[in-house]
C-alpha cells in the first residue's frame, strides 16, 4: 500500500517579523469600560458582547459556588478561574459547532460554557470519576491535571480531523507554567510543521502555583515563543472579553481557512489561590492582588454595556437570577451522596480484568467484608 505524506506547512516567503506579537496586548475596552478602536481587530457585535456578559455573570457565580462547596467538603479541590472568566467565556464562544475545546483543570467555566452541565463538570474535582461528561457529545476533551499533556492530544486530534477532511478547529488552553514543559514544545513544533488547524491559548495569570512568570521565561512575552516555531503569535488583554473574542476569533478563522496554528497569550491574573490547598500569601503580597481588582473583566464589560444603553437594572437582575438558578442546581447535585461501588476501581481498567487486578479486588473485598462484620459485631 502506498503511503502518503501529510501536508506540511508551506515555505515562508513573508517577513518573519510578521509572526511577532504586538509590543502591547490588544485591547478594545479599557478598565473604565471605554471603547478603543483598533485597525486590525473590530469590536464584536453587540449580540455577541451580550452573550459574553451573560457568560461572565454565570461564570463568576459558578466560581464562587464551587469555592463554597470545597469549604463544605462537597468538592475535593477547585482551581478557581475568578478574574479569568473572560478567557473562559471567549474560548467557548469563538468555537463553531464542530470545533473542539481541550481544557486544563482550571477551565471548568469554559467547559460549562460549551454546554456541559455544571454538576457534570465538577465530577472530576469531586473525585468520583476521571470525567463526568461525554467528550463527544459536547466536543470538549476531559480536563487534564498534568501540565501541557492536553496540547499533544489537541494537536493529534486536529491532525486526524485534517486527514479526514473535516471542518474542525481545535482550541487548546494552557497556563503560563505549561510553556516550560516539553509537551508544549513538541505540540507547537508538530502543529507548525504539519500545518495543523489548532489554536494554542495561553492564559498567563502570572503564577504557576508559587512560581512567578519571571522564573518561567526570559522571553519578552510568551507570545514571542511562536516565531521560533514559524507560527504567528499575538498578545491580548485577558480581562477584556471583547479583545479576546476578536483575537481568538481571528485565529480560529485563520486555522479554518487553512492558515495553520497560532499562539495567543492572554495577560490576566489569578485573583485567588492556586487551589484550596494553596496559601498564596506565602509568595505574593495582598497589594499586588488588589491592584488587579480594578481590571476585573466582569465590571469592565458591565460598565461598557451600561454606558451604551445595552444593559439596565432589569436585565442585570435577570442575569443574576439565572446565575443563581445554576448555582442552586449545582449545590443540589453535589449535596447528594454518590452510591459508589468499590469494584468499579477494577472494573473499567481493562476490557478483561488481569489476574493481578483480580487478586487486588479479592483482597479489597475481603477487607471490606471483615470491616463490615466487625462493625456489625460492635453494634450488637
Amino acid at each position: 500500500m502506498q503511503q502518503t505524506t501529510p501536508a506540511m506547512s508551506p515555505p515562508r516567503d513573508e517577513d518573519p517579523r510578521a509572526l511577532l506579537p504586538r509590543d502591547e496586548p490588544v485591547r478594545l475596552i479599557d478598565e473604565t469600560g471605554a471603547a478603543h478602536g483598533d485597525a486590525d481587530y473590530p469590536m464584536p457585535a453587540d449580540e455577541l458582547l451580550g452573550r459574553a456578559y451573560r457568560g461572565l455573570v454565570e461564570g463568576r457565580r459558578i466560581n464562587d459556588q464551587a469555592n463554597a462547596l470545597v469549604r463544605q467538603g462537597r468538592l475535593a479541590v477547585y482551581p478557581s478561574s475568578h478574574g479569568q472568566e473572560a478567557c473562559q467565556i471567549a474560548a467557548s464562544l469563538v468555537l463553531g459547532e464542530h470545533d473542539w475545546l481541550f481544557p486544563t483543570y482550571r477551565d471548568s467555566v469554559a467547559v460549562i460554557a460549551r454546554g456541559v452541565s455544571p454538576a457534570d463538570a465538577m465530577v472530576l474535582l469531586k473525585g468520583d470519576w476521571h470525567s463526568g461528561y461525554d467528550p463527544h457529545e459536547h466536543r470538549v476533551a476531559p480536563q487534564t491535571t498534568p501540565l501541557a499533556t492536553q496540547l499533544l492530544h489537541a494537536v493529534g486530534f486536529a491532525q486526524a480531523a485534517k486527514h479526514r477532511g473535516e471542518d474542525t478547529v481545535v482550541l487548546a488552553l494552557c497556563g503560563d507554567g505549561s510553556t516550560s514543559e516539553g509537551d508544549f514544545h513538541e505540540a507547537l513544533n508538530f502543529a507548525a510543521v504539519f500545518h495543523v488547524p489548532v489554536v494554542f491559548f495561553v492564559q498567563n495569570n502570572e503564577f504557576a502555583i508559587s512560581v512567578p512568570l519571571s522564573r518561567q521565561t526570559a522571553a519578552p512575552s510568551l507570545a514571542h515563543k511562536a516565531i521560533g516555531y514559524g507560527v504567528p503569535g499575538q498578545r491580548v488583554d485577558g480581562n477584556d472579553v471583547a479583545a479576546l473574542l476578536a483575537v481568538l476569533g481571528e485565529a480560529v478563522d485563520r486555522a479554518r481557512a487553512g492558515g495553520g496554528p497560532s499562539l495567543i497569550e492572554a495577560h490576566t491574573y489569578r485573583m485567588q489561590a492556586h487551589t484550596n490547598a494553596d496559601d498564596d500569601t506565602r509568595y505574593r503580597e495582598r497589594a499586588e492582588v488588589q491592584a488587579w481588582v480594578a481590571k476585573d473583566p466582569l465590571t469592565r464589560l458591565r460598565a461598557h454595556l451600561t454606558a451604551r444603553g445595552l444593559l439596565d437594572d432589569a436585565r442585570e437582575q435577570e442575569l443574576a437570577d439565572g446565575a443563581e438558578t445554576i448555582a442552586a442546581a449545582l449545590r443540589d447535585a453535589l449535596n447528594t451522596d454518590a452510591d459508589l461501588d468499590p469494584e468499579d476501581l477494577f472494573r473499567f481498567v481493562h476490557s478483561a480484568r488481569t489476574p493481578q487486578l483480580q487478586e487486588q479486588w479479592h483482597r479489597l473485598r475481603d477487607e471490606l467484608e471483615r470491616s463490615a462484620a466487625s462493625t456489625e459485631g460492635g453494634d450488637r
